[in-house]
């Protein structure tokens, strides 16, 4: 059903990730693993605190569902795995600064490798070549992020599920609209210089 719906297999038409084009490599799929690694560790400097929740507006989704959707799956979620790892053995790149283990907001890193890889499968099967497809490619991303999140909050916090989806949910949707209308424009646009490229 997925390949149906995005195409793959489909004669004349090319799958695959943005990070491919270019040819492949053991040191490059390294080096790309722990660059998006690095890029979340840096989108989680954005912080904008939310009154009465442990889980701040940050740049991380974004980040993480545009390397699942450059990367693929496998390098994706790999680099999400080494970005949640090394922030709790002490590297400083957790959401302000911080690392160590965050017990209220853990959930969202688990989050995180499952959307890459799942993002990253997607977008191998040519997800991110069109718009409308690349906004629900993000839509899901964000969604699987939420539904691990959103219950291991209410679970660290003793909250009843509606208000940590009231704290840990709702006040993040005006950016995630705007993170997918990026996505939406970036993605697809690199697809569509890279095509030109390809015709000339």
């Amino acid at each position: 059903m997925v390949t149906e719906v995005f195409g793959a297999g489909v004669p004349g038409r090319r799958t695959g990730v943005l990070a491919d084009v270019w040819g492949r490599s053991a040191v490059r799929d390294v080096l790309l693993t722990v660059g998006a690694a690095g890029a979340v560790g840096v989108a989680a400097q954005i912080v904008i605190p939310v009154p009465g929740s442990p889980v701040p507006i940050t740049g991380q989704t974004f980040a993480v569902l545009l390397a699942g959707a450059v990367l693929g799956p496998g390098r994706g979620a790999a680099g999400m795995l080494l970005y949640a790892l090394a922030g709790v053995l002490g590297v400083p790149w957790f959401a302000g600064g911080t690392a160590g283990w965050p017990a209220a907001t853990g959930g969202y890193l688990v989050g995180f490798v499952v959307a890459a890889a799942l993002v990253g499968q997607l977008a191998a099967l040519g997800a991110d070549r069109r718009p409308a497809y690349t906004a629900g490619l993000m839509v899901i991303g964000n969604l699987l992020i939420y539904l691990v999140g959103v219950p291991w909050l209410a679970l660290a916090t003793t909250m009843d599920l509606p208000t940590a989806a009231l704290k840990g949910l709702v006040p993040y949707l005006a950016g995630d609209l705007l993170k997918v209308v990026l996505a939406t424009a970036l993605l697809p646009g690199a697809w569509m210089l890279l095509n030109r490229r390809r015709a000339g």
